[in-house]
């Protein structure tokens, strides 16, 4: 708000720094106190909002060990990946398996014969090539030109491009003659490539029949397309690729090389086999390792709760610093809540029942401490049972987190605290609007008041002055 100004000509007074101070002395206390509550009010928001990112990050692995896909989680252990590599389903049984791979399924190479770099093979002509007995769509030569070898090759690539058959130029140097070459990505046994020129007279020389039928002599088969042929425990097995489902059930094989090696024995290399061994079982790691990320979540939460309710001391001389959240009786119920359920057996029998069944107990700052061994041991004697003590409906997972719940979801405990706080924050901005409209009345009043004043000074200063000069020029009257 605009204010005037007063020079306190007539008092001889600093009207402005005196009306501030009066102004400014009206205006602390409140200020203060609105200062003191937003700051207050602020750093509560922001524990709460720690508090429910906690407690957050501690569903997510309640939900993640609340899981009995986790539980049925198997895997494939090679002591050679290199050699094979194997992945398992939920259905694979638990067993130790001998692979013995003698070798690969492998996709046909062949080369047509050889022609002079520079030859031509007619104009408008096609030709159809077969990856075993699948004929592929007919490749299509120039119609408007006699076609090279590299017009031959580009029309099978971009044609049969999708087909998993390639072709590409292999030029000798020593008498420049030149072949295409054909690659397919077909593995197994009768998916070798032909090309069917159909009699054409032009493409005779790039034909490629069926090996050892027909008369183009000069054909080369770099590569035979044969299986894949292994052993499991002894049993000896074919399969058209290398990646193998279900000759162990609920296993997939990748077979990456043969497990042969090179012997020598009295001055002779020979090669032996030497098998790989597959271990099959549940996935007792990935489970120990859900359930230490279960630990770890709960003591960082049980860090944050402390850090938002300790009283720090800073020295004997100062004021101790309280978090945002000392004495908040929030705070403590949701650790008793948690606790009280870690606590409590699951119903039945069994031989895993509460946490302490497992190597996880409390210490004494109330975190979560495992001991890996007889968590080891668990897994490995009492598989199912520990799976029972997480999963399902009443699973020490699925009760902590509806406790939790009723902190975390929408219109929840945290949730309505935090939007009353940040009611508190608007209705403080109110007030320090509404304080800051009354000290800028306050101020414009005083200054206005001794405005008055100042004039008022000035104008018995005036008639004063009038006066003595009036009884100065009275007859009789006596100057000194």
């Amino acid at each position: 708000m605009a204010s005037t100004t007063i020079s306190g000509v007539n008092t001889g007074l600093n009207i402005t720094n005196i009306v501030e101070t009066m102004v400014q002395a009206e205006k602390a206390p409140k200020a203060d106190q609105l200062s003191k509550l937003q700051t207050k009010t602020t750093a509560q928001i922001s524990g709460l909002g720690s508090l429910k990112s906690g407690i957050a990050s501690l569903q997510t692995v309640l939900k993640d060990l609340n899981s009995t896909a986790l539980f049925q989680k198997r895997t494939a252990v090679s002591s050679d990946s290199t050699l094979v590599a194997a992945s398992a389903t939920t259905t694979a049984a638990s067993g130790t398996y001998k692979i013995s791979v003698g070798q690969l399924a492998t996709a046909s190479t062949v080369a047509t014969s050889a022609v002079a770099k520079d030859q031509t093979f007619g104009t408008g002509n096609s030709l159809t090539l077969s990856v075993g007995n699948t004929a592929l769509p007919t490749v299509k030569l120039p119609a408007d030109k006699a076609a090279t070898l590299s017009d031959v090759r580009d029309a099978i690539n971009s044609q049969l491009k999708d087909s998993g058959v390639s072709a590409t130029i292999v030029t000798n140097p020593s008498d420049g003659q030149s072949r295409l070459m054909l690659t397919s990505t077909k593995t197994g046994s009768g998916n070798d490539i032909t090309l069917d020129t159909g009699g054409n007279s032009d493409l005779e020389k790039l034909a490629i029949p069926t090996k050892g039928n027909g008369s183009a002599s000069d054909v080369k088969y770099i590569a035979m397309a044969s299986n894949a042929k292994f052993s499991v425990n002894g049993l000896d097995l074919e399969s058209a690729t290398n990646s193998v489902e279900n000759a162990i059930d609920g296993v997939t094989l990748t077979l990456t090389a043969p497990t042969s090696v090179s012997a020598t024995a009295n001055g002779v290399t020979s090669s032996v086999d030497k098998p790989i061994t597959l271990t099959v079982d549940q996935d007792k790691a990935g489970v120990k390792g859900t359930i230490k990320k279960f630990v770890d979540a709960y003591n960082a939460l049980v860090d944050t709760t402390s850090n938002l309710t300790q009283v720090t001391k800073v020295g004997d001389d100062k004021q101790p610093i309280a978090a945002a959240l000392v004495g908040d009786a929030g705070v403590r119920q949701i650790l008793s809540t948690m606790r009280s359920e870690l606590g409590r057996a699951a119903d039945g029998d069994g031989p895993v029942r509460i946490l302490a069944d497992i190597g996880i107990t409390t210490d004494k700052n109330g975190k979560l401490a495992i001991d890996d061994t007889k968590l080891t041991k668990a897994l490995d004697t009492n598989y199912a049972a520990v799976g029972n003590l997480f999963t399902g409906d009443a699973g020490l997972m699925s009760r902590l987190n509806t406790k939790l719940d009723t902190y975390t979801q929408t219109g929840g405990v945290l949730e309505s605290r935090l939007n009353g706080l940040n009611n508190t924050i608007k209705s403080i901005d109110k007030q320090n609007e509404s304080l800051t409209l009354r000290t800028d009345q306050l101020r414009t009043r005083l200054l206005a008041q001794f405005n008055a004043m100042d004039s008022l000074v000035g104008q018995l200063n005036s008639t004063a002055s009038s006066l003595a000069s009036s009884l100065a020029n009275l007859p009789g009257v006596v100057k000194s």
